[in-house]
Formats: C-alpha cells, structure tokens, sequence
C-alpha cells in the first residue's frame, strides 16, 4: 500500500499550502500557456466583453460609445472568415512585390517613407517616446530589431538554438507557400533571412541587459547617427517625416549595434536583407490576413509557450479589435463594470500606503536626510490613475472603419493612422495624463517617465481586491500590489529618474552605493536557484523583487495599525494572488526573459525577509521557509 502524502505545512511552503489543491485540480486552456491569477481574470473579463461585443455585433444591445460602434464594424469583418479565407496572403502581394524587386541599397532609400508606412521590417526599429532627460518632450529612439530566437542568449545554447530554429523553419514554410514566390526562392529567402538574422544577433542586447532600462538612453547629435548608419538613409527619412522640423538629437538604446551597423546592412549584404525583410514583413502582417496564415505564423511561438490550440474565432476578434481600440474599450468597460465605491476604497488604500512610505523613507537608516527630502518629494508627486480614464485620446475618434471595405483595408488603414500619430507628435508636448493600460487590462504598473502608477479596473477584484474582503487580505492582495508599483520609483532603474520622471541622478553618492549593496544581496538571494530544470537570473529579476520587497514592508506597516490585526489572512492572500499553473515549456522561457520571478518564488522567498511572517505562522529554524535573520534583506 502507497502511504498518503503529507499535508504540506505552511512553514514549509506557503504557496503550495494555500494552492496546492486547486494547482493539482487546474486544467490549463489549450489556447493558453497558463491559468490561475491574473489568467484566469483575464478570461473572466474577455468573456465578459465577448458577451456585450457578441450582443452589439447581432444587434441585440447598441455601445453607449459612439468610437465602439466602429469597433464592431471591425469585429463583425474580423469574424468574416469566408471573406478573409478567399483574399488569403493577396492583399499584401503588391506590397511584397514591391520589396522583391529592390535590387539596391539605392532603389530601398528612394522607396524609405512608403515602405516605413507599409510596416515593411527594417534593419532596426524606429520609435517615438518621452524624451528620458526632459519627459515634457518626445524623443526619437532607435532600438535593435526584433530577432529570430525569443533571446540572444539562445544562439549561444546549440541544443536549444538547433530546436527553436527547427520550429521557426517549419512555420516560415509553411508561410512562405502562399506567397508568390518560386520553391526554389523560398528555401533561398528562408536560408537568408537565417544568415542575416545572425548578422543582427551579435551586437543586440539580452533580456537581461534589457532588464537594466535606465541604461537604454543615449542620446546623439543625428548628425552622428546618420554616420553610423551609413548605408541606410535615416537622414532622408527623417526628412521626409519632418522638413525641417527633424529632431537635432536622437536617443540610441544599444550604441553598439548602431556602432556596427556598417557591416550589417550595406550593398554586400543587401540580398540577405531583402530576403529577411520579405520573410518578417510577412510574420509582421500574418495577424492582419486570414485566420489560417495567422494560425501558421502563430506555431512557432506557441510550440516554445506550449500553446496546443489556436483561440476559437470569436476570441481571437476580440482580441484583435481589444488591441486596436483599447482606450474606447477600457473606458467602457470602467464605466459598466467598476463601482465608485471599489474605486474610492482602494484610492484610500494608496493615499494611506503613499503617506505611510513617506514615513518609512523619514526614517530610513542608510538614506542622508538631502537624499530622504528628494525621495519624499518624489513621493508627494507621484499620480494615481484607479480604475479607468475619464476619456480616451480623441484621435480614435478618427478610426473610422466602413461598412464597405474589407478586414485588410480597414486594419491598413488604422494602423497606417496609429503610425503617422506616433511619428506626428514628436515636437508636440507629451502628455502626463495618458494612461500607460486600459480599464479592462489585468495589470498594473508604475511609468517612471510620468511618475505615476495605473491601476486598470479589472484588477480590481478577488483575490487582489474585493469589498468583501477583509481588510488584512486587500493589504496583502492589492495593497501590496500598490506598493510594489510604487517601490519601482525607488528600485534599481527607477531609482535614476526624479519626481518629474527625467532621468537624473538625485542621490549622494554615499547613500545609493549603499542602496546598490543591498539590490546585490537581493539580487544574490535569488540569484542561482534551481526551478523547472533551469535556474533564475539574480540580475534579471532584481528590480520586481525590490518593488516585491517594499510592497509587502509598507503594507505590513499598515498591518499594525489595525486592531487586532489577522497577518495569517495577510499572508494566505499574498500566496493566493501568485497562484498560477503553466505549461513546462512556458515556465522555461520565462526564467530567460522575464523580469519577474516565477509565481511560486515570489509567494515564497519574500515573506522570509518579514518578522512578521515568523510570528504568524511560529516559523522555527527548522522550517523550510525560515531564512536566518543575517540573510534577510529589507530595502524600503
């Protein structure tokens, strides 16, 4: 006879104590790498709106937003499948052509601007953000362009380097087969696109030197990134985008692929270019054509998430408008489904955690009282977006989508707008009031160019929030959410921007060499553990594991001062808010690209650095989640 297993003890594992059961229950979605969490909210939100979108789209109920009324026109031309299916890869032909028959660096210069509109992939990626030293002006950015594998760090592994490249063989073509090209052509462009991609890989940035943003901008007269781009007429672009009114600087995120970029694209190499590009522009625009070639450009990344199924139709409509007029969708969501009340109670919780984080700051003992003034200041400034906008950016209003012309056309030309608008507003002020997520986003977040935190209103339920709820488990699902959004002000990136959002060094000296010993220990406290057959990146996850860290020391504060206050409840609910179940090959690309630690981690490694969690649970040296008082770490 098999003995039973032992219940596990909550001082051995909180996350599995408090999930355990329902992971061992949990059926992951064929169409999903993961469930649980913030996953399983997201789908009770999408079926939510599905709902209402199904219901306007027959006719049934009509959007009280005149902009979703657009957005149904688009929905119901999403779920055309007959009419997608019959124009198939034929609406970007003449647009593939076009490229085909570039036969030099010369011919593609002359060609820049169209092909820039078109979404043709370039060499590397143009962007239009905050400017990081002044954030009340844009900046133009040049960033490295999107690679082949999910990470660099994959070209050096041959094992792994040999399968992804099997998978994204298999998916290019099956891809390439609608196109126009000969049999012979597209195992040359699939051999090429290979070749050139391995020209790009060296120079460009990990996710773990991704992980460092604040490094990420380096401005330069233009004139100097012209020269380094050499071949590839940026100049005359920008001409062309701009007049005279061109930008006098430009911000590189990887200087040294733009360093190296000679030998990447000039006239030798231009073939491979072209071929590669053909192939991208292809994956680029798969989403935009019918759901069979989106399907197939889809394999690739969902065999690496073990994604087994594409979504049913009619989420995958959803999806897609969701992305195309997210602001008008997440303010109606805001306005039918979040309550004032929610709103009110949790903007009280972040007045009171903002106050109570001064207070700590105030008595900070490594901090000069110069630094801890600038610090509080930063605090004092930081807005708070709950819930959802009051209103979107008027310029959806101009994404008019008519009965009478096709998906193709009608996705072309909102896409063509959301370009032009992005590159128009480069010498316009910024502005401080748009919001970073949608109301219906599952999230949330700090923008350390804004100095503000966004709490979109789907998050704003059980197990994170709920009125129902005691007050204790609120503080240890959204409250500590809430601080943790505001600790990245205070982590190791966000550290480098001031109260404004420009990056600016406001620290003595003395105090942030301090402050980075400390993000050494907790980078060290993670660093190197084993966890589904890898290990984590100390370096990768630092800076969500100090926004971790703060968030649960600013709330436990909070906890004292409650009567008779229920820390149990505070920790079973931080455990439950990280409960997730995924697919073997999704948790293994995550320990490669994402900042965050795995769920489980999170539930479990911070409480140690808490008395408090010691006191709750009786916690003896014994126990599998007692860490000893000399290796505990509390930044904030």
């Amino acid at each position: 006879m098999s003995k039973e297993t032992a219940p596990v003890r909550i001082q051995d594992d909180l996350y599995q104590y408090v999930n355990g059961e329902w992971i061992k229950n949990a059926v992951i979605p064929d169409d999903k790498p993961i469930t649980g969490g913030f996953s399983s909210l997201e789908e009770d939100v999408e079926k939510l709106l599905m709902d209402d979108f199904t219901k306007f789209a027959s006719g049934e109920e009509k959007p009280d937003l005149p902009i979703m009324e657009d957005a149904v026109r688009l929905y119901r031309k999403a779920l055309d499948v007959e009419a997608r299916a019959e124009a198939g890869m034929k609406p970007i032909y003449p647009l593939l052509r076009k490229l085909k028959n570039i036969n030099s660096v010369a011919e593609f210069n002359d060609n820049i601007l169209d092909l820039f509109y078109a979404r043709v992939e370039f060499p590397y990626q143009i962007s239009v953000t905050e400017d990081w030293k002044d954030t009340s002006r844009y900046a133009l950015v040049v960033m490295d362009p999107g690679l082949l594998l999910p990470d660099t760090s994959y070209y050096d592994k041959p094992v792994m380097r040999f399968y992804m490249m099997m998978l994204l063989k298999k998916m290019v073509k099956s891809l390439l087969k609608y196109s126009e090209l000969t049999p012979k052509e597209q195992k040359q462009y699939l051999k090429d696109t290979i070749a050139f991609d391995d020209l790009l890989r060296r120079k460009a940035l990990s996710s773990r030197e991704y992980a460092d943003y604040y490094k990420l901008y380096n401005p330069m007269p233009s004139e100097e990134v012209y020269k380094l781009s050499c071949d590839l007429d940026l100049k005359g672009l920008l001409e062309k985008l701009y007049g005279e009114g061109a930008p006098s600087m430009i911000a590189l995120s990887n200087p040294r692929f733009m360093e190296a970029f000679k030998d990447i694209f000039n006239e030798k190499n231009f073939k491979l270019f072209i071929h590669w590009s053909y192939v991208r522009t292809i994956y680029s625009l798969a989403s935009d054509l019918s759901p069979e070639i989106y399907s197939i450009s889809s394999q690739y990344l969902n065999k690496l998430m073990g994604i087994k199924a594409m979504p049913p139709l009619e989420k995958q409509a959803y999806r897609f408008v969701s992305e195309m007029f997210d602001q008008p969708i997440g303010v109606y969501y805001g306005r039918k489904y979040f309550g004032e009340a929610a709103k009110k109670d949790v903007t009280a919780i972040v007045e009171q955690i903002i106050e109570t984080y001064k207070a700590r700051v105030s008595r900070n003992a490594f901090l000069a009282d110069e630094t801890k003034r600038k610090a509080i200041l930063k605090l004092s400034a930081i807005k708070v977006k709950m819930g959802y906008p009051d209103k979107y950016d008027p310029f959806f209003d101009t994404l008019k989508v008519s009965e009478d012309v096709s998906f193709f056309d009608a996705v072309q030309d909102i896409r063509l707008k959301k370009r032009k608008h992005e590159f128009e507003r480069l010498n316009d002020p910024t502005d401080r009031g748009e919001w970073m997520m949608p109301g219906h986003m599952v999230n949330a977040c700090y923008d350390p160019f804004k100095n503000d935190i966004t709490f979109p209103a789907a998050i704003l339920q059980k197990p994170f929030y709920s009125l129902e709820q005691k007050r204790e488990e609120n503080l240890g699902g959204i409250g500590a959410v809430i601080g943790h959004e505001i600790s990245h002000a205070f982590d190791n990136n966000g550290s480098h921007f001031d109260e404004n959002g420009n990056l600016f060094d406001w620290w003595k000296e003395e105090d942030f060499k301090t402050f980075e010993g400390l993000t050494k220990g907790m980078t060290e406290q993670f660093d190197g553990i084993p966890f589904h057959g890898g290990k984590v990146n100390g370096g990768l996850v630092v800076s969500e594991n100090i926004a971790d860290n703060g968030g649960m020391a600013v709330t436990l504060e909070i906890m004292h001062k409650l009567d008779d206050p229920d820390f149990k409840a505070y920790f079973i609910n931080w455990g439950r808010i990280w409960c997730m179940k995924a697919k073997e090959s999704f948790m293994k690309l995550l320990l490669t690209m994402d900042v965050h630690s795995p769920n489980e981690l999170r539930a479990n490694m911070m409480p140690r650095n808490f008395k408090e969690w010691y006191d709750a649970f009786d916690v003896k040296p014994t126990d599998k989640m007692y860490l000893p008082e000399d290796k505990r770490i509390i930044i904030w």
